[in-house]
């Protein structure tokens, strides 16, 4: 995600053809899966109302340092669902992530 305070949206399509934006909660990169993955809460909603969390899975081809959209494929193994969730009470609990704190495989310039 960038570095600046704007908050990143998608806009979501649902079976039916209906629009809804989200905001980007987060993304991360698993080298344990070697996925990338998104969470996102309906945009919209007041910083003190509880949202409702999805997590998908980006396309392999989706930078998960700046997500530009396509397919979000579902979560559909127990333990990634597990390893998920952990990255997400991680950030609920302050511990942060977002891209500058993730490893991207980027090599170390030094």
């Amino acid at each position: 995600m960038s570095e600046n305070n704007e908050q990143q949206q998608i806009t979501m399509v649902d079976e039916d053809g209906n629009e809804e934006l989200y905001n980007v909660l987060f993304t991360f990169k698993s080298p344990d899966y070697n996925k990338s993955y998104i969470l996102l809460y309906p945009a919209g909603k007041a910083d003190d109302e509880e949202v409702d969390i999805q997590a998908y899975q980006l396309a392999d081809s989706d930078d998960p340092a700046d997500p530009q959209g396509g397919d979000l494929l579902p979560i559909e193994n127990d333990d990634e669902w597990d390893m998920v969730e952990s990255m997400l009470n991680t950030f609920l609990n302050g511990g942060g992530t977002d891209a500058s704190d993730q490893d991207w495989g980027v090599p170390d310039p030094k």
